[in-house]
């Protein structure tokens, strides 16, 4: 069986489940239904790409406490390196969404292949600076000389492998603006069980592989990413599933890398603010002993996984509103945003009262190590009740992005994290231990919430179509 004829038959196995895009029209009919249908996926895209980091933190948990640290030091900076470049795919699908939600196929399809072109060339830029400067970069967070070797070794392997972590992530985003969700999920599917299959192997040493230990997961993480980005880059050349690229239009096109910046910064900062706050919040952290450090490692990857429903519908709504922005209809992006907003308040408040109620057990399954587990266990106790919270902000900032007011998604992001999170976290930290660093989570989550849904409704995102901009696809000659 081909590869192609196998993705049809597996994709037909899940009609049942999971939509094609040629099946959801985003800009008629019900909200609900199109919006489900569009996030399931995601959720189930994001939670095996989170899948990459719970493997290596369960393995390396095994390995030793100094390797969970290490890994707790190196999760922020690989963050961070993401968080500088994704404001290139997030523009390039939000320019996808308004173009197909226009009509404007060809226009969609060159800026598919823009963004392509410029996210491979600034991964590559990225990389190189991620590769000199982690070393220092991890001294000034605070790590210990037990932990910074592994930190470091961890790094800058990623570092090397950055453009192919960079070209996965474009393929999802370019795919999703055109609102195929199905596609990027079972590619990611393959490729998370290569890396969890080789994470042992290459983090003890098993079978013909020496042992490398924190670097093996590295190396394993960078191989399954160079899979995915490779199988993603041919079916938008084929351009038979969602978005094509196309070679005649990857030339640097200097001019409308511009309207991609003008898109694309803003949600970097937004990106990189978020990476810094975790960073910066780190460095707080690291004031604490190993387990403190630890046990932060194990919660922050837990809220990844728990988080997913609201990372998913807040793509998905940034992508309706993309759409219906692009068709003309502001009214029905309004009404998918307030939609959204209710069902994961909802849903991630019940999340909140499981996790709250079976913390221990959760963080055992990554450590067995009592004072991880107790530390670890308070942590996710104090945030579960603002769950929900995030649930809302997550909507509303995915529609201002859709709409194309990323300065205003990153405003909000930023207000959230280092006016409030931070801040809270340092004084709570000198005052009260680190339980005042559990509490910096719990008060910014709701204050995020608070002021996403008041700047909302002050209606000022409305009418950009970035669709009519002057700057766009070159004229034929």
């Amino acid at each position: 069986m081909s590869g192609r004829t196998g993705l049809a038959a597996l994709r037909e196995r899940l009609g049942g489940l999971f939509k094609d895009q040629s099946e959801l029209d985003l800009t008629e009919g019900s909200i609900g239904w199109p919006l489900f249908y569009l996030s399931l996926p995601i959720v189930v895209t994001n939670l095996l790409q989170t899948a990459y980091n719970l493997a290596d933190t369960f393995w390396l948990g095994q390995y030793s406490t100094e390797a969970l640290a290490a890994i707790s030091f190196a999760f922020p900076m690989v963050f961070l390196l993401i968080a500088l470049g994704m404001g290139l795919s997030v523009a390039g699908s939000i320019l996808v969404a308004q173009h197909v939600g226009a009509g404007e196929e060809d226009e969609a399809e060159y800026a598919a292949s823009q963004t392509v072109t410029f996210s491979v060339l600034a991964s590559l830029v990225l990389g190189g600076l991620g590769y000199f400067a982690v070393g220092d970069f991890l001294e000034l967070l605070g790590a210990s000389p037990e932990v910074l070797p592994g930190a470091e070794a961890y790094m800058q392997v990623i570092s090397l492998g950055i453009v192919f972590m960079f070209g996965f992530f474009v393929f999802i985003a370019l795919m999703r603006g055109y609102g195929d969700t199905v596609t990027p999920m079972l590619v990611m599917a393959g490729t998370v069980a290569v890396n969890v299959a080789l994470d042992p192997f290459l983090i003890f040493g098993w079978g013909p592989f020496a042992p490398r230990g924190i670097e093996g997961a590295a190396i394993a993480t960078i191989f399954s990413r160079a899979l995915a980005m490779s199988v993603g880059i041919v079916i938008m050349l084929r351009g038979t599933r969602g978005v094509r690229i196309r070679p005649e239009y990857m030339k640097p096109d200097l001019q409308y890398l511009k309207k991609i910046l003008r898109i694309g910064i803003p949600a970097s900062i937004e990106g990189t603010g978020r990476a810094l706050s975790v960073n910066l919040l780190l460095y707080v952290v690291a004031l604490f002993p190993t387990t403190v450090v630890a046990a932060y490692g194990v919660g922050t990857r837990v809220f990844s996984v728990i988080f997913l429903p609201a990372i998913a519908v807040a793509r998905g709504v940034e992508t309706m509103s993309g759409q219906n922005i692009g068709a003309g209809k502001p009214d029905r992006a309004e009404a998918a945003n307030h939609f959204g907003a209710k069902v994961m308040f909802f849903v991630l408040a019940v999340m909140g009262v499981v996790i709250w109620l079976t913390a221990a057990p959760i963080v055992g399954v990554f450590t067995d190590d009592p004072e991880v587990v107790e530390v670890g266990t308070t942590f996710l106790r104090y945030v579960a009740p603002s769950f929900g919270f995030i649930g809302v902000m997550r909507a509303y900032t995915g529609g201002f992005r859709g709409a194309g007011k990323t300065l205003t998604a990153a405003a909000i992001s930023i207000f959230m994290l280092g006016v409030v999170r931070l801040p809270v976290a340092w004084v709570g930290a000198i005052n009260i231990g680190s339980d005042g660093i559990w509490i910096a989570f719990l008060v910014s989550n709701v204050v995020g919430a608070v002021a996403a849904f008041l700047w909302f409704r002050r209606g000022t995102w409305r009418g950009v179509d970035l669709t009519e901009d002057e700057v766009g696809m070159p004229a034929d000659d």
